[in-house]
This record gives structure tokens, C-alpha cells and sequence, in this order.
């Protein structure tokens, strides 16, 4: 158990209906009796484990901050696995303040970010890649990021990686026999059988990595850049998409230099709007670092939004954009439908080999289309529905490839003849790397790293 007692709010900044201040470690009950007076006379520092008190908190100087509930649960039976006491009170930023300054006053420590879910890591209530799923489920996006993160923290990518280590494990006593006892059939595997499993691994992991894409696109959004030339209604577009003055819209060329960037949840997909400076041939400096910007920006998105301007016929820039575009993920957007040019369409269309939809970004026509592509392409059509194990997370994806290749580089090595005890290496290095997305093999660095990323509260 740690040795200092922490606390934080718990609760979003800003004003609400009610605010929390959680407070966890072995003094948890002692140092809330300090600050909380309950209504009935109860001692509160006997009160029994998972009950709730009603009555007021107080200063140190025994003035009433405000009336409170008081909620306590012994360790284990808690969040963190230490004592925890949870005070709620009313959600002004003044009572908040005012109870967590007492609070600390009263013996506890500041928490620091993620620190209540580090404890909870570090006293066996979660392993890692379900602490990592608490942070996921405060971040997500959409019923999809959610269902994903929720999945994760029940366990599932654990369960899942448990079960490979255990195989793995099966392969290493194999090894061990066979270099300890290289007379006798000890391990009760045959050669054929280490295969076997080892195979079933490279299997397994590889599912996984499949849906790292997936994954990715489901927690962070779909990464969405608007491109095209100067002047040909970007910014209008980012605006009819978002259903706000998110960028400036004039009638100057070249007014967006710098990326703008903002989310649209559609119902079935997360966009992550860019909002790019048209890309030309220009001498002015800084238009050109936006141009740059642009052109990098479309290059790593996972969907791009080719906007072209349907009142004028298509020039060199429209012919190169459509060139770099090519293999691309991409939507052709003509706007400006209002002002549609003669034969303009059909033009466009001839340097563009994918889908378009004709909009108008100032009047809204065509928005509700765009939308229902992209999420043909992205939601119902490109994305299951099945969230059950799903690699959301980089820190994951790079521990199960580097399992990948240590697993199929033992293979190679059977195949190749190489005896049982050079395969000893390769296993270990797979078994450490999986560990380490559960928390088994992961350095006290990585775990602050990834705590660091939590709120204070959390």
C-alpha cells in the first residue's frame, strides 16, 4: 500500500450539479473525519465499509463550506484497492475548491494525473491495458470509440493476450526439456506439435494486428483533409460540414495559411477535419509553408476531400491535385452546384477516377450525400461492427509486432533445424513484448509516461 494518502477533485472543472473529491490511501477515513460532519453524530472514522452519510464539510477553522455526502470503501473492495473515501458535495467551482483545500489541510497529498489509476495498476485491480482503456473511455468520441475502450477495460485484449503468453509458455517449457533432458520425453509436446502451436500464435497475433487500422480509426477518428486550389470553397466546406464558422471564408485567394483543424461526429464515424491552404504554384513565403503544410497534411490522411470549384472549368492545378491523388482514399467534392458551369462536371470527372457528389457549401445542398459516403466507406461498409478486440492503442500494436516477428523467427528456425535451445531466445523476446501490454514486462518509465496522460481525478 502507498504511503502517502492522496486526493483530487474528481469531477470536470466548471460549474455542475454536483462535485467529488476522492481521497485514497491507508489514511483515507481519518483524514475525511477532519473535514466532514455527519448529520446524525456518526464517528466517522468507524463507519462501515460501502455506506453513504449525509452532512456538512467544513474549513479548518470549523466553518461550513456545504453540505455533503460522504461515501466509504475499504481496501481491497475499491477503485484503487486502498481505502477510498469520496465526498460530493455541490458543483461550484467555491465549494469544490473549498473542500479539496480542507482536505489537504487536513494530511492528504495531491494526487497527480492518473495517479488513483496508477494504484489501481500497481495493487492488482487492473493490469495495464485496461488502465490505459479508463483514459480511452473518458476520450471517446462516439458509441463506437466507446464500445471499443469499454470492451478493453472488461478485459477482452488481456484475456486474449493471456492466452497467447500461456501458449507460448507451454513452447518454452518444451525448450527447456529438451535442452535439460535432451534423452527423455519430458515435455510431453512433440516436435511437430511445438510447430503447431507456434503457428497458431503467428496466427493469432496477426489477427490482431489487422485491426490495428481499425482500431486507430475508431479512437482517434478518421483523419480527414480538405484539399484543393485557392479559392475553391475549403473553408465554406469545413464550416457546412462542422455547422459552424470554424474557418475564414473570404472571396481573396489564399486566405487559409495555416491548417485548421476540428472533429464532426457523423453518428457512425469520427472526422478529424482539416481544414488545408490551397495548394498553387505561389512566391508568396508564407502562402508557400501553408501550401507545404497542405500537400504533408493530405499525404498521411486517412480520407481526403478534393474540393473543385464547378463554376469554372478545371485548370493545370485541379489535373496535378488529381494526379497526386491517384491510389488515394478520396472524395471528389464539386462545389458551388448553384453556380454550376456548363460540361464542368463532366470534365472534372475525367481527371478524377473516383467517387464525387456535387455540393454547395454556402447553401448546405449536398452535405447530407457527402456524409452518407463517407460513412459507406468508413462506417457500415468499412468498418465491422464487432469491437470486441481491437488495437487502439500504438504502445500495443508495437509490442504485438515485435511478438510477430520473434514467433515467426522461431519458426524459420525450427524449419531450418536449428535445435530446441537457440529457439529459446526468440520465445522469450515474444513472451516479454506481450507482457509488456498487459504490464508483466513494462519499466517504471513507460508506466509514468502513460499515467502522465490521465487527468488529475482519474
Amino acid at each position: 500500500m502507498a504511503e502517502k494518502t492522496i486526493a483530487a477533485i474528481a469531477t470536470p472543472a466548471g460549474t455542475g450539479g454536483i462535485g467529488i473529491v476522492r481521497i485514497s490511501g491507508e489514511n483515507a477515513l481519518e483524514i475525511a473525519a477532519k473535514v466532514f460532519v455527519s448529520k446524525k453524530g456518526t464517528d466517522i472514522t468507524k463507519v462501515k465499509t460501502h455506506t453513504v452519510h449525509y452532512g456538512k464539510v467544513v474549513d479548518g477553522s470549523g466553518k461550513v463550506i456545504d453540505e455533503a455526502l460522504l461515501t466509504y470503501m475499504r481496501a481491497p473492495h475499491s477503485y484503487t484497492g486502498e481505502n477510498v473515501v469520496e465526498i460530493s458535495c455541490h458543483g461550484s467551482i467555491t465549494s469544490i475548491r473549498g473542500l479539496l483545500k480542507s482536505v489537504l489541510e487536513a494530511g492528504a497529498a495531491l494526487a497527480g494525473r492518473g495517479e488513483f489509476t496508477k494504484r489501481a495498476f500497481l495493487n492488482g485491480k487492473l493490469d495495464l491495458a485496461q488502465a490505459e482503456a479508463v483514459i480511452d473511455i473518458i476520450n471517446s468520441k462516439n458509441e463506437r470509440a466507446l464500445s471499443a475502450a469499454v470492451n478493453q477495460l472488461e478485459g477482452k485484449l488481456s484475456s486474449r493476450i493471456n492466452s497467447v503468453r500461456d501458449e507460448l509458455s507451454d513452447v518454452m517449457a518444451y525448450i527447456e526439456a529438451e535442452t535439460d533432458f535432451p534423452e527423455d520425453d519430458v515435455s510431453g509436446l512433440s516436435s511437430d506439435e511445438v510447430r503447431g502451436k507456434l503457428k497458431s500464435i503467428l496466427s493469432t497475433l496477426e489477427a490482431l494486428l489487422a485491426t490495428a487500422g481499425k482500431g486507430k480509426i475508431i479512437k482517434d477518428g478518421i483523419s480527414t483533409a480538405i484539399v484543393g486550389r485557392p479559392n475553391v470553397g475549403k473553408s465554406s466546406l469545413m464550416n457546412a460540414l462542422l455547422g459552424e464558422d470554424r474557418a475564414i471564408v473570404t472571396d481573396i485567394p489564399g486566405t487559409t495559411r495555416d491548417i485548421i483543424e476540428d472533429y464532426l461526429n457523423t453518428g457512425d464515424v469520427v472526422l478529424k477535419i482539416s481544414d488545408t491552404a490551397g495548394i498553387r504554384e505561389t512566391g508568396d513565403a508564407v502562402e508557400k509553408i501553408g501550401v507545404d503544410l497542405a500537400i504533408k497534411q493530405s499525404e498521411k490522411a486517412d480520407l481526403i476531400l478534393f474540393v473543385a470549384d464547378l463554376s469554372q472549368m478545371p485548370s493545370d492545378e485541379d489535373a496535378r491535385l488529381a494526379k497526386m491523388l491517384v491510389g488515394r482514399p478520396a472524395i471528389m467534392v464539386l462545389n458551388k452546384l448553384d453556380k454550376e458551369l456548363n460540361l464542368a462536371a463532366d470534365a472534372y470527372q475525367k481527371l478524377f477516377d473516383g467517387r464525387s457528389v456535387k455540393v454547395s457549401a454556402s447553401g448546405g445542398n449536398g452535405i447530407d450525400t457527402l456524409i452518407s459516403i463517407i460513412n459507406e466507406m468508413f462506417g457500415g461498409g468499412g468498418i465491422e461492427d464487432d469491437n470486441s478486440c481491437l488495437l487502439t492503442d500504438l504502445r500495443h500494436t508495437e509490442s504485438i509486432m515485435t511478438a510477430r516477428v520473434a514467433v515467426s523467427r522461431a519458426l524459420t528456425s525450427m524449419d531450418n533445424g536449428i535445435p530446441a535451445d537457440m529457439l529459446f531466445v526468440d520465445i522469450f523476446e515474444a513472451l516479454a513484448a506481450l507482457g509488456e501490454v498487459v504490464g508483466m514486462s513494462v519499466s517504471e518509465e513507460v508506466v509514468d509516461k502513460i499515467f502522465s496522460k490521465f487527468c488529475v481525478g482519474k
